[in-house]
């Protein structure tokens, strides 16, 4: 049933005085005659939800975790060189069986994209001359550094930078600029490299 202007306008003003109570009737009829009345909805703030935490640990977590670490007891030479011949016959497997036919260019991208846990290095030069001549199975590349195990069960961590690598499979022999190959094993596979290095010694 639709109300008339008096019903209405008693209506707004019983409900300005429920809704204000301090206020004067002479001010609730001013603001019925002279301004519009808005009544403001406050709608309520959504919550917002936890965000979910990424899978997998932070590089502090691997670290006080200590995931990485090899265990003074498993640092022996003699216990990967399974590893190794493992990692010859993938690097065969990768450049077409490495025929004495096969372009060395070739060769050599194929190593730079693969995958070295297992290949035996040799530092041939140096900025820091105790590095020239560590010889070993690398056991895990970081982005900076490789571990490698020597024949002597040591472990010796050698940094990428300032270094050239040698190493030989099947009687080709490759190079690393360790200076040029800062990346994390798994971002190489997508890195376009340059056969040719310089290091500054």
């Amino acid at each position: 049933q639709l109300q008339g202007p008096e019903e209405a306008k008693a209506f707004v003003s019983a409900f300005l005085k429920r809704s204000m109570p301090r206020m004067k009737d002479e001010a609730i009829q001013d603001m019925l005659t002279r301004k519009a009345v808005v009544l403001e909805h406050y709608s309520k703030k959504k919550k917002k939800g936890k965000k979910k935490k990424r899978k997998g640990f932070t590089a502090k977590e691997r670290r006080e975790l200590r995931l990485f670490e090899i265990e003074p007891e498993q640092r022996r030479y003699a216990l990967f060189l399974p590893l190794h011949e493992l990692w010859k016959q993938y690097i065969r497997d990768l450049c077409y069986g490495l025929k004495p036919d096969a372009q060395p260019q070739m060769i050599q991208g194929k190593l730079l994209k693969a995958d070295l846990h297992g290949a035996i290095v040799t530092v041939t030069k140096s900025k820091c001359p105790s590095y020239v001549g560590i010889t070993g199975i690398i056991l895990q590349e970081m982005k900076h550094i490789f571990k490698i195990i020597t024949k002597e069960d040591k472990l010796k961590v050698v940094p990428k930078l300032n270094n050239v690598f040698s190493l030989e499979i099947d009687g080709f022999i490759s190079y690393i600029y360790g200076s040029k190959f800062q990346f994390r094993a798994s971002e190489r596979s997508a890195k376009k490299f340059k056969l040719k290095g310089t290091i500054d010694l």
